[in-house]
């Protein structure tokens, strides 16, 4: 009982204390070109999926506790406090980043397969990760760009082990290198 209590705190204090400078900087960088938020989904308890699951029923999916819920409406308001009211949300297919992505209440959210996990199938790994860093190549993001995703996605990108619902500002470079540019723990 202890750790959800701390957890709550920890949700509740983004909700009512000021952005920390480095947070703000970062996410105030989503408002130039070329830069994105890499967004592991929020928590949703538990590695993998299980066997038998499919992407058209979240009831056989893991899919976010109480806990990540309210982690990713405080992430909604984290980047409402940067001055980030409206933005472009890409999501995975799986439902626990579709719901973190809705959840931030900042715009439609458009599934992109790309971002889908592959865990445990590491066929799909390599012509995604081309598809993805192609498309974050060519994208020019008229608004901020967030981009909710899985951890084996991220760390492929990143080299970067994000906890849940951490989020990872990158900016692609016009050669296509990524460059990340700060880190914004949220639980």
């Amino acid at each position: 009982m202890k750790s959800l209590w701390t957890g709550t705190l920890f949700l509740m204090s983004g909700l009512l204390f000021p952005l920390k400078s480095e947070e703000g900087t970062y996410l105030n960088l989503l408002k130039e070109t070329g830069h994105f938020a890499l967004i592991r989904h929020a928590l949703a308890p538990g590695a993998g999926d299980p066997s038998a699951f499919t992407l058209d029923d979240c009831s056989t999916q893991r899919n976010l506790s109480k806990i990540g819920r309210k982690q990713a409406q405080a992430m909604g308001n984290l980047f409402r406090k940067a001055g980030i009211s409206e933005a472009e949300i890409f999501s995975s297919q799986w439902c626990r980043c579709r719901e973190t992505a809705e959840l931030f209440q900042l715009g439609e959210v458009t599934v992109l397969p790309s971002l889908n996990s592959f865990f445990g199938r590491p066929t799909n790994k390599k012509k995604q990760l081309e598809a993805l860093h192609e498309w974050l190549k060519e994208r020019e993001n008229s608004k901020p760009t967030l981009v909710v995703t899985h951890q084996v996605v991220i760390t492929a990108l990143t080299k970067i082990f994000p906890a849940s619902g951490e989020i990872v500002v990158i900016k692609v470079n016009s050669d296509g290198g990524i460059e990340v540019r700060g880190r914004i723990q949220t639980l």
